[in-house]
Formats: C-alpha cells, structure tokens, sequence
C-alpha cells in the first residue's frame, strides 16, 4: 500500500466501543473518504472518541491510542 493511503497518522472517531481486550471499530479519512477500520487499543476507549492510528495490523486492522486533547 502507498504511503499517502495509510491511515497511520490519521486522526478518526471510535464507532464501536474499544474494550481492552478485543476490537472496537474507527472511521479514519483514507483515499479522499472515510472508510471503517476495526481498532485495537492498550485501554478501553469510548464510542465517539477521538483517536489516533499509530500503527496497522493488517488491511483493515489498526492500533488506536487516545487523541491527546488540548
């Protein structure tokens, strides 16, 4: 996959609950839209969370921490 169609870096908002110990879901900006990620995270993150993808597991697997507010 290219670099500029990697969703690490990118900044998106958790749909679906992210426990501790299984996925949750992310809709990330990719390729000029949005598109659904299931999301993994060190600690539980909530639905409407604003987050950001450190790294990717796969096509449609990334790892998430929580988008530092200011």
């Amino acid at each position: 996959m290219d670099a500029d169609q990697s969703p690490v870096g990118a900044v998106g908002r958790v749909t679906v609950p992210i426990p501790p110990d299984g996925p949750g879901e992310v809709l990330v900006p990719v390729r000029g839209g949005t598109e659904a990620f299931a999301a993994w995270s060190r600690t539980a993150v909530a639905k409407n969370a604003l987050v950001i993808v450190v790294d990717r597991t796969s096509a449609r697997s990334v790892i998430v921490e929580l988008f530092p507010s200011s």
